[in-house]
């Protein structure tokens, strides 16, 4: 009996066993603040192990080369985007709440620090590192306008929304809702959006993006 309660007070004060995918994600976000901080060719793995709280041989297994840690950084951020998006978040709404929320959602993501950061490195070390732009653009760029189009694909076959050309529909979105405050960003000639603009200014696409294809209008 009193071994069996030194096994169990034992157990008690172990820490839990973290899965795979969480130390990934532990693992991705120490990644991204070593890149922002040092650059790709200054980023150190040594130090992204050291701040992720694992060895470099964990590390290495998880996520084997330093590209597919900067792949990483962008890829779980963007699924964290994915889930917010998804559709039992977005179904339950009419067509004008939910859109206003994916785009939030969207501006939230690409106009952070962090976000906009991440994209002029890959930019700037597009000709010695080319596979960081391919990443961002695969990654990030392509997959957030999957996600738009999918959006508007369902919109249009519910009937709620009439469009020609869904995907070229969601390209035209995105630009409206970042393109101008991101720039504004990049070229130091103005200062990131709060939440709250941001959110504002999704209501704003919305509004107007709306005025030109909803079904009982056209």
């Amino acid at each position: 009996m009193a071994h069996i309660e030194g096994i169990a007070r034992r157990s008690r004060g172990r820490p839990p066993v973290r899965s795979d995918e969480q130390t990934r994600h532990v693992i991705a976000d120490a990644a991204r603040r070593e890149f922002l901080a040092n650059g790709y060719v200054g980023a150190c793995v040594d130090d992204i192990a050291k701040s992720a709280g694992v060895s470099k041989k964990t590390l290495y297994r998880l996520i084997p080369t330093k590209a597919d840690l900067f792949r990483a950084s962008i890829t779980d951020r963007i699924a964290r985007f994915m889930l917010a998006i998804d559709d039992e978040s977005l179904g339950s709404h009419d067509v004008a709440i939910a859109l206003e929320r994916l785009l939030t959602e969207y501006g939230n993501l690409t106009l952070s620090a962090d976000t906009i950061a991440i994209q002029k490195l890959a930019i700037a070390e597009t000709d010695r590192f080319p596979e960081l732009a391919a990443s961002f653009y695969a990654d990030a760029i392509q997959v957030t306008q999957a996600a738009v189009a999918k959006f508007l694909v369902k919109q249009c076959e519910r009937g709620a929304l009439v469009l020609e050309d869904p995907y070229l529909a969601a390209g035209m979105l995105r630009g409206m809702m970042i393109m101008e405050p991101q720039r504004s960003v990049i070229f130091g000639r103005g200062a990131l959006l709060m939440p709250a603009e941001i959110a504002q200014r999704a209501r704003t696409c919305v509004q107007l993006f709306l005025r030109g294809c909803l079904a009982d209008r056209v």
